[in-house]
């Protein structure tokens, strides 16, 4: 790390996901300086933390930054996941944002890269950077604005421990502890019902564990989404347009948010573990159908509420306790992931811009659209009307509340020419993944849209009028328990 005072036009805390898109649409966009600060040694941020097995949820085609692609657009042949197209492991995403800083950022002569450094405010609003190893420590002087990439503060298992009591002879190690088994145990508890858990419980069914040796403790049951319309290429436009068509539909006809989850569930578009269990949560989670099925081989499913202390021969929960073999192996996926913005933030200020999501689960398509955006436009109110800030899911309403902001996002876009055409170019947009490959004049691609936008715009006119009849008994969040 240099010492002394260095100057930048942007200063962006964070190195990971957001940051990385961030930048790379900042450089293409401007000749502006980039200051990049992480805490870890790598670009990658959570990615460098997170289990060894880990794998994106969404297809590799649009992930990433706008200007290098990842993977290369195969499809699995077998397994699970057969036919649909690849899922980047955590190796390859972190070899993939390694050559991107040293080829793309470094290369340009344009960013500096500060890794194993924190970021601290000074009393008069200074900026500095300090080592978190060394002594060394340098004043930033920004000409333009800080950018904000932690405020999401992604928890995993690694970093955050269990928020539950363990005896000492418990054995309880975090997910990434799973490859370093070397002996069989009598039965194996996932702790956890969130992607982490659904992953460690498919690892362990994928390595030989019979899934009667496997209990899952499960709080609340999720709504998981399909990853079938979620799939990029040509071959898969009409099934990922008719995704949204249908989802948009579910909407338009649903009398309650009660009614809405059963036309999702019977149009395919939201899947659930159990029939007769009612999901109570949903944060985005997303599966394959054949992995669905191999987790509900899974029958020892334990919904007692939350853990509160694991003893030697039982399980303490919430609402009850279960007992178990002292020789248990538990993993701990309890880590709570996502941390929700406040309900006042707002992603461009006068001297700071938060990197938060104003796309629904497209957090890397939204870092890199609020770049382009603070490259084109100088009002920061009319900037923020293009990037109302869209929550994170913990409980089913919030399927259809994240829509709300979502659409009107969309309809600023649309208004703003130049904001349409980088979207519709951009290799994160999920709505354009399909296109890739299609040919403009194929009918389908016209038909298809117009309903999409027609389709939308009556969901957006119906979605205040859905929660506005909500009673006491299933206030605006429903099922929120944290």
């Amino acid at each position: 790390m240099p010492d002394g005072k260095i100057e930048t036009d942007y200063l962006v805390i964070g190195g990971g996901a957001t940051a990385m898109a961030f930048v790379d649409t900042l450089l293409d966009e401007t000749d502006h300086r980039i200051v990049m600060v992480d805490r870890h040694d790598h670009p990658g941020g959570h990615w460098n933390d997170a289990y060894p097995f880990v794998r994106l949820h969404q297809p590799s085609a649009y992930y990433g930054v706008g200007s290098r692609e990842l993977g290369c657009g195969v499809k699995y042949l077998s397994g699970p996941n057969a036919g649909g197209y690849e899922l980047a492991s955590k190796a390859e995403i972190l070899d993939y944002y390694d050559q991107v800083m040293r080829q793309r950022f470094l290369a340009s002569g344009r960013v500096t890269w500060l890794p194993m450094s924190e970021y601290r405010r000074g009393p008069h609003g200074d900026h500095h950077v300090a080592s978190l190893v060394g002594e060394s420590r340098v004043e930033v002087v920004v000409t333009k604005k800080l950018v904000d990439a932690t405020q999401v503060r992604t928890e995993v298992a690694a970093t955050h421990g269990p928020r539950y009591s363990v005896m000492s002879q418990v054995q309880l190690i975090p997910v990434n502890g799973l490859p370093e088994m070397r002996r069989r145990h009598p039965c194996y508890t996932v702790v956890g019902a969130g992607k982490t858990g659904m992953d460690a419980c498919l690892w362990l069914l994928a390595n030989g564990v019979e899934p009667e040796r496997i209990r899952w403790i499960r709080a609340r049951d999720p709504w998981v989404m399909d990853r079938a319309y979620l799939q990029p290429f040509a071959e898969n436009f009409e099934l990922t347009m008719q995704g949204g068509i249908d989802s948009f539909r579910a909407i338009v006809e649903a009398t309650s948010p009660a009614h809405l989850f059963q036309l999702l569930e019977s149009y395919s578009i939201l899947m659930r573990f159990d029939p007769d269990v009612e999901p109570r949560a949903f944060r985005a989670a997303v599966l394959s159908r054949g992995e669905l099925e191999q987790l509900r081989r899974i029958k020892d499913v334990v919904r007692l509420g939350y853990v509160t202390t694991i003893e030697t021969n039982r399980v303490v929960l919430d609402d009850g306790f279960v007992e178990a073999d002292p020789d248990t192996l538990y993993i701990d996926c309890s880590a709570a992931a996502l941390h929700q913005p406040p309900p006042d933030a707002v992603v461009f200020e006068p001297d700071v811009i938060t990197l938060l999501p104003t796309r629904r689960v497209q957090p890397v398509f939204s870092a890199a659209l609020t770049a382009f955006i603070e490259s084109r436009f100088d009002d920061d109110d009319e900037k923020n009307a293009m990037c109302r800030v869209v929550p994170y899911p913990e409980v089913p309403l919030d399927w259809l509340v994240t829509w709300q902001p979502t659409l009107a996002n969309a309809a600023e876009w649309a208004q703003r020419p130049d904001v349409r055409r980088w979207i519709s170019r951009s290799r994160l947009n999920a709505s354009a993944a399909a296109e890739r490959g299609l040919d403009p004049a194929d009918p389908r691609r016209r038909q298809l849209r117009d309903l999409f936008r027609e389709s939308a715009a009556k969901a957006a006119a119906k979605i205040p009028h859905l929660l506005a009849g909500l009673d006491g008994a299933e206030p605006a969040r429903l099922h929120r328990t944290s």
